[in-house]
């Protein structure tokens, strides 16, 4: 929960369903100096939303035997807590999370909810996380894709971040005579964070001068970490393209990653270094320094495991009235910006296609429209919600 993620996409729906009269007692695992940091931050909003909170240490070393160990950990906790309180619903997040909630449903009758957030172990293969040419994690792979095909089975009801990832499930062969209840619900905005009309001119105008901006720069703004999934040479590719034709362009980075990554990489594409800067900032300051972009921009890389992604930026930035740039073949990426035309999404990644599409056409009323429509917190909470109500009452 003191992860970024944990604080814009799991306590968010948990405040709202509490506010309906859901009790919740949530386990997760946390990193030791993020835990340190946000603990008490943390335990501040879930006392005020009456949520049990029961945080253990996360175990990274060595791998697979320190998932073993906690997911035992994980397990023996439940336990405890569901002869203490008798839940009616277990929700996990996640196939490890699952590993634990099956069970529970298996030993005392609990409800499962299998909120998978992605296809997990493809995740781990389409991310040179784990090697399918290493007999250990081939079989772990191999263990995973099995318990999967159960998790769907097995659940009550299933939570897909997107469209594309419920059809392609849908479509297994394993699901012919009986398909798994699946409700979409993507990463969700708080749009009463980001919301443009509260950000003050003045604000602007500060943000810029910090940040050493000056008017009339056309801002090219990235936002989020990049690691595993961000093709961060491509997008600086495209903002070499940019810049050759708009000189007074500038590539602003809104992220918690080491500066020095993006700056070798853009000296490698012979990128002036003027052109790019890099700052980070909390959560709530997020809307803030998106209202500076002319456009945002994010590639992502297009495997099969991200059928099921669904970008928590996109909502932010679609939220803030700002024009996307985006790569086809993420989860229902293409589906959103295309149906709202709140940008340009580009087949292919080549120069020339870069060349072709460095004009931002798109329409701002429309774009909020499809944050609302699509991404709005309270409208998921509302699908979560009834999605509680049908696991209880039946």
């Amino acid at each position: 929960m003191t992860d970024p993620l944990g604080q814009s996409q799991v306590l968010p729906y948990l405040k709202g369903l509490s506010e309906k009269g859901i009790e919740f007692h949530l386990i997760s695992f946390e990193k030791e100096e993020r835990f340190h940091k946000f603990k008490d931050h943390i335990q501040k909003i879930c006392d005020e939303a009456g949520i049990h909170w029961y945080p253990l240490s996360y175990t990274k070393k060595p791998p697979l035997l320190s998932t073993i160990y906690d997911v035992q950990r994980m397990k023996r906790l439940a336990r405890k807590l569901q002869h203490q309180h008798y839940f009616s619903v277990v929700h996990c997040r996640s196939y490890i999370a699952a590993l634990v909630g099956a069970g529970m449903k298996k030993r005392f009758g609990t409800k499962f909810l299998f909120d998978m957030r992605g296809f997990w172990a493809d995740e781990r293969i389409d991310g040179n996380i784990w090697s399918l040419s290493n007999p250990v994690y081939r079989t772990v792979y191999n263990y995973f894709k099995k318990k999967e095909i159960q998790f769907f089975k097995e659940a009550d009801h299933v939570v897909s971040l997107t469209y594309n990832g419920k059809n392609e499930i849908e479509s297994w062969n394993d699901f012919a005579d009986q398909k798994p209840l699946i409700e979409v619900i993507p990463c969700c905005v708080d749009l009463e964070l980001f919301d443009p009309s509260k950000v003050t001119a003045d604000q602007k105008v500060g943000l810029k001068e910090r940040l050493s901006i000056e008017e009339g720069e056309f801002i090219l703004g990235y936002v989020g970490s990049i690691g595993t999934w961000y093709m961060l040479l491509e997008m600086l590719h495209y903002f070499k393209v940019l810049h050759s034709s708009h000189p007074h362009s500038r590539f602003l980075f809104v992220t918690g990653e080491a500066p020095s990554v993006i700056r070798v990489a853009a000296e490698a594409l012979e990128i002036p270094q003027d052109a790019i800067s890099i700052t980070s900032c909390l959560h709530k300051e997020v809307p803030l320094h998106i209202s500076i972009f002319d456009a945002s921009i994010f590639f992502i890389r297009p495997t099969f495991s991200k059928k099921a992604s669904s970008p928590t930026k996109q909502g932010e930035i679609m939220a803030m009235g700002i024009p996307l740039i985006c790569n086809a073949g993420v989860g229902d990426t293409d589906l959103v910006v295309e149906k709202y035309e709140a940008g340009t999404v580009l087949r292919t990644l080549t120069e020339d296609s870069f060349k072709e599409n460095t004009e931002f056409r798109f329409k701002k009323v429309q774009t909020m429209r499809g944050a609302r429509e699509f991404y709005s917190l309270e409208e998921g909470v509302k699908r979560y919600w009834g999605i509680y109500e049908s696991l209880i009452n039946h």
